[in-house]
Parts: C-alpha cells; sequence; structure tokens
C-alpha cells in the first residue's frame, strides 16, 4: 500500500491485479492524510489520521474508490497525541494514543541514554532534548454507532505497535507475552538525524491496567538507518 497525502489517495495492489488501484480521500480529511495509519478489516482499509478521524474505504472493486469518516475520537480525549495507530482485535476495531515520542526538554532524568545530540547554528538555549514514549491510551471503535470508548482492559490479548503495522496477539499462545500490555518499538524518525549515535533506544511494554512501563530489550539498540520493526508472529 502506498499513501500520498500530498495528493490526497490511497494506493494499493491486490494479487491479479494489472495496475495499483486508488483510493481517493475526503477532502475533509486530506489535510491530515501524511499522518495516517490503516489497517485491512473485514473486506475494507480502515484508517485513522492525527486529528483522530477515522476513515473507510471500500476495496472490493477495481475502480477508484472514495474514503468517508465512520467515527472520531473526541478531541478532549486527544490531548495532545503525538501518534496514533489502528489495528484489529478480536473482531473489533481499537485506536492507540501514543504521547513522548518527539523531542522534549529533559529535567532530572537519570535514566535516560546519555545521546550527543547534534546542535545547529542557528540554535538557542543550553539544554539538551531527549524522547521517550511517556503513556498509551487504547480506544474501541464501535462501527455500528460511531462510538469511541476508552479502556484499560484487552483481556487476553496484546497489541504491537511502531513504526511499520501494528498487531494484536493472543498472549496466551505465544510463552513470555504478557495479557494487557503494548509492546513498543521506537517510531521517531527524527531522532536518526538529532543523534550522533543514531536513534532506536525508543523501546518497552506499557502495562495498560497500572500505566508503568518496563523494558523488554536490556540492551542499547541504535541505528544510523531505520527504526526498528516488529517481525509478525505465526503458530505454524
Amino acid at each position: 500500500m502506498v499513501i500520498d497525502g500530498g495528493k490526497g489517495y490511497i494506493s494499493f495492489w491486490k494479487p491479479g491485479d494489472l495496475r495499483w488501484n486508488r483510493i481517493i480521500l475526503d477532502q475533509s480529511i486530506h489535510p491530515a492524510a501524511s499522518g495516517l495509519d490503516v489497517v485491512y478489516f473485514n473486506g475494507y482499509f480502515y484508517g485513522v489520521d492525527r486529528l483522530g478521524r477515522i476513515i473507510v474505504c471500500d476495496v472490493s472493486g477495481s475502480q477508484s474508490s472514495r474514503s468517508h469518516m465512520v467515527a472520531k475520537i473526541p478531541f478532549d480525549l486527544l490531548e495532545v497525541a503525538e501518534q496514533l495507530y489502528i489495528l484489529e482485535s478480536l473482531g473489533s476495531l481499537f485506536v492507540v494514543l501514543r504521547n513522548g515520542v518527539h523531542l522534549r526538554y529533559f529535567r532530572d532524568d537519570c535514566d535516560r541514554i546519555p545521546l550527543t545530540f547534534i546542535r545547529f547554528e542557528d540554535e538557542d538555549g543550553e539544554e539538551d532534548l531527549t524522547y521517550g514514549t511517556t503513556d498509551f491510551r487504547v480506544f474501541q471503535v464501535d462501527l455500528a454507532s460511531g462510538k469511541v470508548t476508552e479502556t484499560r482492559e484487552l483481556g487476553d490479548r496484546a497489541f504491537f505497535v511502531g513504526y511499520n503495522a501494528s498487531l494484536s496477539v493472543q498472549a496466551s499462545k505465544f510463552p513470555g507475552i504478557k495479557p494487557n500490555h503494548i509492546y513498543f518499538t521506537d517510531h521517531y524518525f527524527g531522532s536518526y538525524l538529532a543523534y550522533e549515535e543514531g536513534g532506536g533506544f525508543d523501546m518497552g511494554v506499557f502495562n495498560l491496567a497500572e500505566g508503568s512501563i518496563q523494558p523488554h530489550y536490556k540492551g542499547v539498540s541504535l541505528s544510523r538507518i531505520s527504526p526498528p520493526t516488529w517481525v509478525t508472529p505465526t503458530l505454524y
């Protein structure tokens, strides 16, 4: 799939197609299309943009399709959301809100990794900047009513989010995975330009019930190339 926010459409390809198919984004969604996250669910593409608008795209035909909004996360719930993900779990759609992704000033942060911030000549101030996830919020989407409800209970499910596709797994089928937790990898591409050592350290496990974060990798994984990605598990 290709998302082109500048031109206001999504392109996708299916096995057997001779060309890419195009979904025309609604003009009211177009301005935020560059922040769109997408999931394929029950024969449709669903997406969420950075303003919390949830859209649906019918891709059953071979002609160009249009999208429309089916739900929206209330603005007061979004607060200062820095990253939004959409995924399917147990036949329902969920939107995951992630905060702390982008650069911020640090104060009394003894646990931060000592990276070398790259300063530019026109930058003012003497304080270093850091980044790292601070919390998550999860919303379940009722497609029939268009309502979204915040939840802190995923049951036996665990969510995986990051710079690549998001997914949900049944924790009891995979030894070592904790239910009602969100596993996350680094999603701040700007860190690869902001630090001499590169980026990729913002990884961990978020306990949705308690609101706490623990590491899932005890080492330091830095890269000058790209953020770490999840590999989709299989039972076979």
